[in-house]
């Protein structure tokens, strides 16, 4: 079930939810644990996310072209994951890709760095870079801003 993606994305805690769906919290953990809630408890999460039952009911969660999702993040989020991919539909796979290839290079350039300061300054800079994307992961994960097919990866 998408409920967490869902109510991460609308920068809600689950407090917040539970107080706007008239839900205890506990349910709501529940439910973002896996257990399966009743219809009732459904129609009113579906009524605070403004989804409809069936999103609810989902694996995962693909943002769409025509989903406001995206534009109710902060600025500067979106501008984060804008100038990273050079586009407004970023992709995991591709921030994943970046991660990966940062460390390789990252972790050769350092070992070439035994013989070269220069090596060694690019080696850490790749590596920076790397961490940086894995941060950048993250917060694509936390506010489900991803257009991949699969949702997470």
């Amino acid at each position: 079930m998408i409920l967490k993606q869902l109510r991460l994305s609308r920068l809600l805690s689950q407090e917040q939810l539970a107080q706007m769906s008239g839900l205890n919290v506990r349910t709501i953990q529940r439910i973002e644990s896996g257990h399966k809630p009743s219809t009732e408890t459904l129609k009113c999460l579906a009524a605070v996310l403004e989804v409809d039952v069936l999103t609810l009911t989902k694996e995962h969660f693909v943002m769409d072209k025509k989903s406001t999702d995206w534009q109710q993040l902060p600025t500067g989020l979106k501008w984060l994951f804008a100038l990273n991919f050079f586009s407004f539909r970023p992709s995991r796979s591709a921030a994943c890709r970046v991660e990966i290839i940062s460390h390789g290079f990252g972790f050769v350039f350092c070992l070439l760095g035994i013989w070269s300061e220069p090596a060694l300054a690019g080696g850490l800079l790749l590596l920076a870079n790397a961490y940086l994307f894995r941060l950048h992961l993250w917060l694509g994960d936390k506010y489900g801003v991803w257009y991949d097919a699969d949702g997470l990866g």
